[in-house]
């Protein structure tokens, strides 16, 4: 990896030749598999040269407790430590990737973000696109040098519960799984099915991503320019981050999320609706 300015943090997105021009990267491999094993193995067969691999639920989550949902924000200080470990530093350019569908990438592009680091950017279709792009993939793990970031939360709006319920009175909640479980027709992963009083529905749509990228920043303007006041949520936050992370590449301000989502709303006892909201 060569040259390079420093990234802009409302261009969210690099491509695999631009990601391949940066000076001294510190790059970060999440590949991860929802209720899956760890993806340790996969790295050692073959990562990014100079990739730091980071346990998504581990690392960039904090500890599932009683409330707090699936993937909950991580201790500022256990994240801090991560973080510094993995050679990060305040002025690092940072450099994110998965399998491609963007999801574990973009929580920890948006985690960073909400932790105070400006300077990182989603490997637009992941790894696949780096390999099809003609650049190789090594098995040597890098030593990196500690880092210095320092993590100071609160970079980016975050709802809680209560919060999520007014805005959807008030503005405009977006739901973005899918539209059986927004319904509560199915509901594979939490305890109960349905939505959140007063949300809309807003799925993920694979023409976001065609060929495991993000769509360019007209089309995703396209879909969401309408939805400037919405704040997004999902299962566990996951989805949602990939919603914020495609807003941001539209050019548009990275909206609020309701990071312990669904999972976080049902362990709570709170208010469930199903079907369409009128």
């Amino acid at each position: 990896m060569r040259t390079s300015d420093s990234l802009d943090p409302m261009r969210p997105l690099i491509g695999a030749d631009e990601a391949a021009g940066l000076a001294d990267p510190v790059v970060l491999d999440v590949r991860w598999t929802l209720g899956g094993p760890s993806r340790e193995s996969d790295y050692r067969e073959g990562h990014l040269p100079g990739a730091v691999r980071l346990d998504f639920d581990r690392d960039v989550c904090g500890p599932v407790r009683e409330t707090g949902g699936r993937h909950p924000l991580p201790d500022p200080d256990a994240l801090q430590e991560v973080l510094r470990a993995a050679g990060v530093n305040g002025d690092s350019a940072v450099v994110v990737y998965d399998d491609g569908d963007g999801m574990a990438a973009a929580r920890t592009w948006w985690t960073l973000r909400w932790a105070g680091h400006e300077d990182v950017r989603v490997l637009d279709g992941g790894i696949g696109a780096w390999t099809a792009a003609g650049f190789p993939l090594v098995t040597t793990e890098p030593e990196p040098e500690r880092g210095d970031i320092t993590v100071r939360p609160g970079a980016l709006p975050v709802l809680d519960a209560e919060e999520a319920r007014l805005w959807a009175e008030r503005r405009e909640l977006v739901d973005v799984r899918a539209p059986e479980r927004y319904r509560g027709e199915n509901e594979p992963v939490d305890p109960v099915a349905g939505h959140i009083p007063g949300a809309i529905n807003l799925p993920l749509s694979g023409d976001d991503a065609p060929e495991g990228g993000l769509a360019d920043a007209e089309s995703l303007r396209g879909r969401y320019e309408g939805h400037r006041q919405a704040a997004f949520y999902c299962g566990s936050g996951v989805g949602a981050a990939r919603a914020a992370l495609a807003f941001t590449a539209a050019g548009l301000p990275t909206p609020p999320v309701y990071i312990g989502s669904w999972s976080d709303w049902v362990s709570r006892g709170r208010e469930v609706a199903t079907g369409e909201e009128r």
